[in-house]
C-alpha cells in the first residue's frame, strides 16, 4: 500500500494498457510489498555490520557507511521538520557529483520524497519546464549553482522551498538535527525518482522509477556482468543526474558494500589522476573519454584498475582496441536508457566482441523487430525492443504510446543480431544527437540559435565524428547585414553556451542561403545530411 500522502506521481502513471510487460523471473527480483531502497542500500548495510566500511570519497572527504547514514538522516529531518515535506513530494537535486549530493539523494528517499536529479550545467530556461512538469515542491541546490535556480524559481509556483549546500543554508539547518531517522515505509511500487530526458523535440520527458526498479537494476547487470566485490573502489564521469551515473557511481557499489569516489569535474585528465590517487578499481565513463585517456595512460599508475565500463553511446571498435592496448583491460560495453533505468544488453570482458554491444542481461529479454512488431532474421536491421524488471513509465506524456507497444519497450535504437546472438548497434532511429555521451536534441539547439538577432533560420543535425561519435552541426541562414565569417561562428557558439547547457553548442556551423523545407514549411533535416553547400 502506498505511503505517499502526495499522490501526484501515482496519479500520473500511464494507464495499465500502456505499461510495459514486467518480468520478475530472475534471482533477487522478488520484492516485498513494502520497500524503501534507501533502507535496503544503506541502513541494512549498517545493520549487517558494515557501518565502518568506507563508503564515499570526495575532495577532502572520506565517509563510512555510518557517516553517510548520519548525513542523510539529518537531511531527512530538515526536509520533514523544517520544510514540511510529505511523502510523495518532488525534490529537485542540483549539483555536481559529490558526497553531499549523494547524502541529499538518500535524505530525500528516506523521507519518502521523489528525487528529481538535474544536470548541473542546465540554465534557468531548461530548469523551468522540468520543475513545472514534475510540480517540484522542494529543491536542494549547490550554492555555486544558485544563480540559475534563482532565475527559475519565480516562474515556478509549485516550488515552495529551496536550500543551498556547500557552505549553505542546508548545512546550517542540519547542524541541530538528530542523526537518527526512521525511513518512511514506502511501497515497492511508489515512485522514488523522476529522471528527465529530452526527446527529439527538446521537450523534456520525465521517466518515473519505483523503489523496486532501483533494487532490480542492482540485481541484474552488476552481479551477472560487472561482478563487483566489496573491496572495489568505483570512479567515473557520468553525473548522478544521469541514471547511468546514479547506478554506476552510487547504487551499484553500495549494493555490494563497496566504495565510490565522486569528483565534480571528471574530465579525462582529472579522471586519470583520480584513478591513481584513490586506487580505483572500477571505472565508468563514455567512449570519448576512454579514447582521450588512452594516449596518457603511461603517465599514471593505473595498476589498481581492473574493470572499465562504457555506456551512454556506441563504443567504437577502435576505441575498445586503443584502451586494451594501453591498459590490457577489455572494456565492458552496454546499452541502457533513462526509460529502462540502466544497462539491459551487455557483455563481460571474456565475451566482449568488437563492434557488438553484447547479449540481453539476465532478467531481461530483447528482440529486433520490424515495423509490424515481428522478429527479423539474424543479420537484419530492425528496431530494438526490450522487456524486464524495469520499464518505461513516462510522467503524463503521450510519447508513452511510442516507447511502449504490445508490452515491449522500444528504445529508439536500430540493431541487428548476428549469427551468434550478439546485438550489434547500427544507429538511433530518431533525430537525437549523441555526442560525447550526452543526449542532445537538435530542435532545442535550433531554438537557442534562433534567439540571436542575426539568425533568420537554422537547422541542427548530428554529424559523425571520430572522437565524439557525433558533433552538433548547425546550418544557419543569417539576416541581411550580417557577415557569414569565422567571427560570426564564434559569436553564435558563445551565445548558445550562454543560453542552454554549454555541451549542447554547435561545434560546426555552416552558413546557407536557404534551408530545405517541405511545401508546408517543415525543415527536412535528412537533406541537411546529404546536401552539398549552396
Amino acid at each position: 500500500m502506498t505511503a505517499h500522502v502526495d499522490t501526484f506521481a501515482r496519479d500520473r502513471l500511464p494507464p495499465p494498457e500502456l505499461l510495459p510487460e514486467m518480468l520478475f523471473d530472475g534471482p533477487g527480483l522478488q520484492f516485498p510489498a513494502q520497500l524503501n531502497c534507501a533502507t535496503a542500500l544503506l541502513d541494512r548495510r549498517i545493520a549487517a555490520g558494515d557501518g565502518e566500511r568506507l563508503c564515499i570519497q570526495g575532495e577532502g572527504i572520506r565517509w563510512t557507511y555510518n557517516d553517510l547514514q548520519q548525513q542523510a538522516n539529518r537531511i531527512a529531518h530538515v526536509l520533514v521538520q523544517d520544510l514540511g515535506l510529505v511523502p510523495g513530494n518532488r525534490v529537485l537535486l542540483r549539483g555536481a557529483n559529490s558526497p553531499m549530493m549523494a547524502a541529499c539523494w538518500f535524505g530525500v528517499v528516506k523521507a519518502g520524497g521523489i528525487a528529481v536529479g538535474t544536470m548541473p550545467l542546465l540554465r534557468a530556461r531548461e530548469l523551468v519546464p522540468i520543475i513545472e512538469k514534475a510540480q517540484v515542491t522542494h529543491a536542494l541546490c549547490d550554492s555555486r549553482l544558485m544563480d540559475e535556480m534563482n532565475l527559475a524559481a519565480p516562474q515556478c509556483p509549485t516550488l515552495r522551498h529551496t536550500l543551498s549546500f556547500v557552505g549553505g543554508t542546508l548545512e546550517a539547518a542540519m547542524a541541530g538535527k538528530s542523526d537518527q531517522f526512521t525511513d518512511v515505509p514506502t511501497a515497492a511500487d511508489d515512485t522514488v525518482l523522476i529522471a528527465f530526458t529530452s526527446g527529439t523535440t527538446g521537450v523534456p520527458k520525465g521517466t518515473m522509477h519505483f523503489h523496486r526498479d532501483v533494487m532490480a537494476a542492482c540485481a541484474c547487470w552488476p552481479p551477472h556482468v560487472l561482478r563487483p566485490v566489496a573491496d572495489d573502489v568505483f570512479i567515473g564521469s557520468p553525473p548522478l543526474a544521469f541514471t547511468f551515473g546514479l547506478g554506476g557511481l552510487l547504487l551499484f557499489p553500495m549494493s555490494v558494500g563497496a566504495s565510490t569516489v565522486l569528483i565534480e569535474k571528471a574530465t579525462p585528465d582529472v579522471l586519470l589522476q583520480a584513478i591513481a590517487q584513490y586506487r580505483a578499481t572500477v571505472c565508468f565513463t563514455a567512449p570519448t573519454s576512454y579514447r582521450a585517456m588512452a594516449a596518457h595512460v603511461g603517465e599514471h599508475d593505473l595498476k589498481s584498475l581492473r574493470k572499465c565500463v562504457s555506456a551512454g553511446e556506441a563504443l567504437p571498435a577502435a576505441t575498445r582496441g586503443l584502451w586494451q592496448e594501453a591498459t590490457g583491460i577489455r572494456i565492458i560495453d552496454g546499452i541502457g536508457s533513462t526509460e529502462m533505468l540502466h544497462i539491459f544488453i551487455s557483455a563481460d570482458e571474456e565475451h566482449a566482441r568488437p563492434g557488438a554491444t553484447g547479449v540481453p542481461v539476465p532478467g531481461y529479454v530483447a528482440a529486433v523487430l520490424d515495423d509490424d512488431g515481428q522478429p527479423v532474421p539474424p543479420g537484419t536491421v530492425g528496431k530494438l525492443a526490450v522487456k524486464g524488471p524495469t520499464g518505461c513509465k513516462y510522467l503524463a506524456d503521450q510519447r508513452q504510446t511510442t516507447y511502449v507497444r504490445h508490452g515491449w519497450n522500444y528504445t529508439g535504437d536500430a540493431y541487428l543480431v548476428d549469427a551468434d546472438g550478439h546485438y550489434v548497434y547500427q544507429a538511433r532511429t530518431d533525430d537525437m544527437i549523441i555526442s560525447g555521451g550526452y543526449n542532445i536534441a537538435g530542435p532545442e539547439v535550433e531554438g537557442a540559435l534562433l534567439l540571436h538577432p542575426a539568425v533568420a533560420e537554422c537547422g541542427v543535425i548530428g554529424e559523425p565524428d571520430a572522437e565524439r561519435g557525433q558533433i552538433v552541426k548547425a546550418f544557419v541562414v543569417l539576416r541581411p547585414g550580417h557577415a557569414a565569417d569565422a567571427a560570426m561562428v564564434k559569436t553564435l557558439q558563445d551565445f548558445v553556451k550562454q543560453t542552454v547547457a554549454p555541451y549542447k553548442y554547435p561545434r560546426a556551423i555552416e552558413f546557407r542561403a536557404q534551408l530545405p523545407r517541405t511545401e508546408t514549411g517543415k525543415l527536412q533535416r535528412f537533406k541537411l545530411k546529404t546536401e552539398t553547400p549552396t
